[in-house]
């Protein structure tokens, strides 16, 4: 079994690698204020960042504050970030997130994780990102794609993503967290793809061992009732 010395060795390695394949990623999210990058990630839970990016320069030209946003009509909001999906409690969310702003930061956005996912609508994902983009402060953020190639890596055997960034966070230098993100981020969408990862064209692929990630999933709970025809069931 691999010590976590030689885990950090090989993720020292792995990291080398991805830094020259990718020297320019970061988020693909637009923003230009911490309130931005916040509300940018909210939007971006179950959406791609692309949509997120067609929507938000409207939305931020109409709503350039907190107390823009604090006083507006849910069905504004609503209307424009209907096409990111879940746009009713997204807005909501929004809405209820920068009063919160102004009642206990001043109408700033705050810089302690703790703080942020105090919010509502702000998860640990979305907390990280925010420290990480806007304020410079490392964290690990897990998403769909760090996940999945952090097991495939060896690097962590769970499914929950705090346990994931737990793992991370043991391994990866923090100097590395934020970069790190995006560099998994980019392998996950050009190469470790979830459904049937290119390892042929994989630049990291000796430094792999390939662990198939169903397997590490939670069985299925057996369903052992007999199975009705659909033409039976009526």
């Amino acid at each position: 079994m691999e010590t976590g010395a030689e885990k950090k060795k090989r993720a020292k390695r792995i990291m080398t690698i991805l830094q020259k394949l990718y020297p320019k990623a970061q988020t693909a999210l637009h923003f230009n204020s911490p309130l931005e990058i916040l509300i940018a990630t909210i939007l971006s839970a179950q959406c791609t960042d692309k949509r997120v990016n067609q929507v938000t320069p409207s939305l931020f030209q109409r709503f350039p504050n907190v107390q823009a946003y604090a006083t507006a009509e849910l069905e504004e909001i609503e209307e424009l970030i209907k096409t990111t999906g879940f746009f009713r409690n997204k807005a909501k969310n929004i809405r209820s997130c920068c009063l919160q702003l102004i009642e206990n930061h001043g109408g700033e956005v705050p810089q302690s994780l703790a703080e942020l996912i105090a919010l509502p609508g702000v998860g640990r994902k979305t907390a990280n990102v925010v420290l990480g983009e806007a304020f410079d402060i490392p964290g690990i953020t897990v998403d769909t794609h760090v996940g999945r190639l952090s097991r495939r890596l060896g690097f962590s055997i769970h499914l929950d993503p705090v346990k994931v960034e737990k793992d991370l966070m043991a391994i990866i230098p923090e100097s590395n967290w934020v970069s790190f993100n995006h560099w998994l981020i980019f392998h996950g969408r050009a190469i470790c793809h979830s459904r049937k990862p290119d390892c042929d064209n994989c630049a990291i692929t000796k430094h792999c061992p390939k662990i198939i990630t169903s397997k590490l999933a939670k069985p299925k709970k057996r369903n052992n009732q007999p199975k009705i025809k659909q033409n039976q069931a009526k």
